[in-house]
């Protein structure tokens, strides 16, 4: 499954991302994985951004993130502690 979204605070989000918080698309299907990001000057442009690949093919979306992590490494693996069960 892939995901776009856009935010004001990255962290914040993964977090809420992560633990399950939000219901919807992505506590669902347990989309928590953070492999692409990009940093824009304001929230139009973010959210402009956001349409603009939400629009885009999957192949054209998988290319995008293969382009800068080839092996989807998890870009926020290590932000938050692991929790035991």
């Amino acid at each position: 499954m892939l995901y776009t979204g856009s935010t004001s605070n990255l962290l914040r989000r993964m977090y809420q991302h992560r633990h399950g918080l939000i219901p919807g698309f992505t506590s669902r299907y347990a989309v928590t994985r953070l492999v692409f990001f990009e940093c824009t000057p304001n929230a139009a442009a973010a959210v402009a951004r956001e349409r603009e690949i939400k629009s885009w093919t999957r192949a054209k979306k998988v290319d995008l993130i293969a382009s800068v992590n080839a092996g989807w490494l998890d870009l926020a693996a290590d932000w938050f502690e692991r929790q035991t069960k």
